[in-house]
């Protein structure tokens, strides 16, 4: 390239080559121990030392972030797939089951979605966006009168939550069996099966507050 000396091209590289370094090294270290595996055993894995960790990467989030940027739109592909189905209903239920796939293939997305909810951090603008296609896919469901009148995006929350202790519990014995949870889930969500309801889905500050609770639960302190 014109204007740049072969030195720094040379240090480009480098700083290219470690930052992929560096990524791969975290994937694999968050997949054995979770999120809060150490910052100095990832650069040890990835042949760098600490100082280059944090020239890259000058907090965890900047890491996580990092990490989810590179799968983020494989979500916004499956959610733009769903709306793109002209049956709303059959759109939501292949965003479902392609959704809890890719997070069941993929426990450090898992995390990611636990450690770091909307709103939160750096991450806020993909995840802002990614609430918008979900209100979108939900909202084609119902104007279309397959999905029940009152189901939220928080419903939807909880919904995906619930399916964690699921997916851990039958990876070795079961792996797929999270797709009959699901199923059974499904049929309660159509319109024709809705039941009144007595109790009013969260708001978004109670939806925060009990991923606050989740996080606390799973990780042993509240962030």
């Amino acid at each position: 390239m014109a204007g740049i000396s072969a030195p720094e091209r040379g240090s480009r590289r480098d700083a290219q080559r470690n930052r992929a370094l560096l990524i791969a090294a975290a994937r694999e270290s968050f997949a054995e121990h979770g999120v809060d595996a150490r910052l100095d055993e990832i650069a040890r894995r990835a042949g760098v030392g600490t100082g280059t960790l944090y020239r890259h990467f000058p907090t965890r989030e900047a890491l996580v972030e990092a990490i989810f940027a590179e799968r983020v739109g494989e979500f916004l592909a499956l959610a733009e797939a769903g709306l793109a189905e002209p049956d709303a209903w059959a759109g939501l239920v292949g965003f479902l089951e392609a959704t809890l796939e890719l997070q069941r293939s993929d426990r450090v997305l898992k995390e990611i979605f636990l450690r770091y909810p909307p709103g939160e951090g750096r991450l806020a603008e993909t995840r802002a966006q990614m609430r918008a296609q979900f209100d979108e896919l939900i909202g084609r469901a119902r104007d279309q009168g397959s999905l029940r009148p009152d189901f939220t995006v928080a419903d939807l929350a909880l919904l995906l939550w619930s399916f964690a202790p699921v997916i851990d519990a039958t990876a070795d014995t079961a792996p797929e069996v999270w797709r009959r949870h699901l199923h059974w889930l499904l049929d309660g969500l159509r319109a024709e099966a809705a039941t009144p309801q007595t109790q009013p889905p969260l708001d978004d500050d109670q939806l925060s507050e009990s991923m606050r609770c989740l996080r606390a639960q799973r990780f042993g302190r509240r962030q």
